[in-house]
């Protein structure tokens, strides 16, 4: 029976989100429900922190079972899965009030948690397909249910995570007839030819549902189109803790990887790539949504780095960096949606002064813009410091990346908070209030988390995070408490303060903290390119879609010629040949002979040479 309850953490939330999703009239008592199936969901993932269970019963055939396993890994990622679920539930039972379809969004909430829950319990890699699968559908409902232009952010995400998705199932296939097993715990593959393709698929599968570059492209425009709750906890949170756990499996358990080889290259190339590429594109935003929405994308950079870098340190800092990310970029998410509850915006240039009326949610903010800038002594800032270590050891031009990442970050984030919370107060926001109790208490609890995780790191890193290695991957290293190298901490904090520094030239030179960074978006060259980006040029979406075009311009064209070689054509040989027949018939009898003389003579010539 013990065993069993591992299907509870599957069945609370996806029974409160079908209950929601039924009541269509009631509001209290829909609210009262997701609470209620969040709350207990939080509590049982509590109960079961700190337990190891298997459980299994057949399923589809010999060699094929129903299995679900909880370790430390797992149990940990489920109850920050829970933490967050019941948060964000709570903050809308207020933000969401009068919005439609609240009962498809509350149960496309509770189920995604459900089957969040499920792919982290599996055991098996085709239970985890079911349960990964079943995300893409709720992903796109939870953006469809947005509004009106809504339904092509959907879309756009729904073909992309799609792609991605498909090439994991490939993978999964792959992987299972190398093994000889879909039991994730008994697979252990080496990099030879096909399981380096496998490995790849499985990769993509993982860091898209991270929201990695090149399969990030749908979170900004889900950013202006989906409720903002979606955007605290997916993008932001479960799908970050989703990936990320599954790329540490394939990476530290499934394939047998080291420092140094192509495939770490490979991710720490990635993971740079999603840093500098997102980072930039977040510092040229005049939305708040958008501009966070960007910086979802670039914080994962830095957790494929530390993790590509497979060595402890990185690893550790890649797991550390993750829990951070959901704690800061989901406090901030839901900022931002006080400040478009309070103000009826999130556009930057509407904004300003925001701290005189709102002066919970600016001391929220300040926390965690200061977190994911890696300011000491916050939690983004240890985290950042262990994959900058690692980085570092695995090459300059990588640790190069990472830190000019956090320049980057630190700018942007002056620029969106100068722009919203400080500076005149906008007359349009006046009459601006502080947003109720329910919607500040999660705020204040991710926000004060942060705090905590940077004061007293030991607590996730030494009770959490650290045992995921385990003592022999480890090799003896401790990474809790405050053992920062004194030289990156002070390139760090040098960063931080040019940062500023780029803020204070920029507010001085443009007279706005809005377009503080005015001198870095129309620059000689950088302009040129992010018109470009700006368009959707460089989207690997709109990419996708221009080479779809192309192909289907050619296959047309190509059909066209088929239909006019067969319409036109040959009806117009075969004229010309009957009608040079019809003229050869002219009634000569002569003619006619020396015709015939002149056929039985080459049916001769023929037979001889044949014979």
């Amino acid at each position: 029976m013990m065993e069993k309850i591992l299907l509870l953490p599957i069945f609370i939330p996806l029974l409160a989100g079908v209950s929601c999703f039924v009541i269509k009239r009631l509001t209290r008592a829909r609210e009262i429900i997701a609470l209620s199936g969040a709350l207990a969901n939080l509590t049982l993932a509590i109960i079961l922190l700190k337990a190891n269970i298997n459980y299994s019963l057949p399923w589809l055939g010999p060699g094929v079972e129903f299995s679900l396993r909880l370790y430390n890994f797992s149990a940990f990622i489920i109850f920050a899965t829970a933490g967050f679920g019941f948060l964000v539930i709570l903050y809308s039972s207020v933000f969401m009030r009068g919005k439609d379809y609240l009962n498809q969004f509350y149960a496309y909430i509770l189920i995604t948690i459900s089957f969040v829950n499920g792919a982290l319990l599996a055991g098996n890699l085709l239970i985890m397909l079911f349960f990964w699968e079943g995300l893409l559908v709720l992903l796109f409902g939870l953006i469809a249910i947005g509004g009106k232009t809504a339904f092509k952010a959907a879309t756009k995400a729904l073909v992309i995570v799609g792609v991605s998705d498909l090439c994991m199932t490939v993978g999964i296939a792959l992987t299972g007839q190398l093994a000889g097993t879909l039991e994730i715990s008994k697979i252990s593959l080496p990099l030879n030819t096909l399981g380096c393709v496998a490995f790849i698929l499985l990769m993509i599968g993982a860091i898209s549902k991270a929201g990695s570059m090149p399969f990030h492209s749908w979170i900004p425009d889900a950013a202006g189109n989906a409720p903002l709750p979606f955007m605290a906890i997916l993008p932001a949170a479960l799908e970050k803790l989703l990936g990320i756990y599954f790329l540490v499996r394939i990476c530290i358990d499934m394939f047998k990887l080291t420092p140094g080889s192509w495939v770490s290259l490979m991710l720490m190339i990635i993971g740079s790539v999603t840093i500098l590429f997102a980072v930039m594109m977040a510092l040229i935003q005049k939305d708040f949504k958008r501009l966070l929405s960007y910086h979802a994308i670039s914080q994962v950079g830095y957790m494929i780095l530390g993790i590509g870098t497979l060595l402890p340190a990185g690893i550790i800092g890649g797991l550390f960096h993750m829990l951070n990310n959901a704690l800061y970029k989901s406090c901030l998410f839901l900022s931002a949606g006080s400040v478009e509850k309070q103000a009826g915006s999130t556009d930057l240039g509407r904004l300003g002064g925001l701290r005189l009326k709102m002066p919970i949610t600016f001391a929220c903010f300040a926390v965690t813009a200061l977190s994911i800038s890696g300011v000491p002594p916050f939690n983004g800032f240890f985290s950042k410091e262990l994959v900058y270590h690692a980085a570092l050891e695995r090459g300059w031009l990588f640790y190069l990346a990472a830190v000019s990442g956090s320049f980057l970050t630190a700018a942007s984030f002056l620029k969106l908070g100068h722009a919203a919370f400080l500076g005149k107060l906008n007359e349009d926001n006046t009459e601006v209030k502080e947003a109720p109790a329910q919607m500040l208490i999660p705020m204040i609890i991710l926000a004060s988390i942060c705090i905590i995780f940077g004061l007293c790191n030991f607590i996730p890193l030494k009770f959490f995070i650290q045992p995921i290695l385990g003592t022999q991957r480890l090799e003896g290293h401790n990474f809790a408490g405050f053992h920062i190298n004194i030289v990156l901490g002070a390139i760090t904090i040098a960063v931080l303060i040019a940062a500023l520094l780029n803020h204070l030239y920029g507010v001085r030179k443009t007279g706005s903290g809005l377009r503080a960074a005015d001198h870095i978006h129309y620059a000689p060259v950088l302009g040129w390119i992010y018109d470009k980006a700006e368009r959707g040029f460089l989207d690997p979406y709109n990419i996708g879609l221009g080479v779809v075009k192309a192909f289907t311009y050619i296959a047309w064209y190509f059909d066209r010629a088929i239909d006019w070689v067969y319409d036109n054509f040959t009806v117009k040989l075969a004229f010309a040949f009957s009608d040079g027949i019809r003229k050869l018939h002219n009634g000569n009898y002569s003619f006619y002979v020396i015709w015939s003389l002149a056929g039985a003579a080459a049916a001769i010539i023929f037979l001889l040479r044949s014979g």
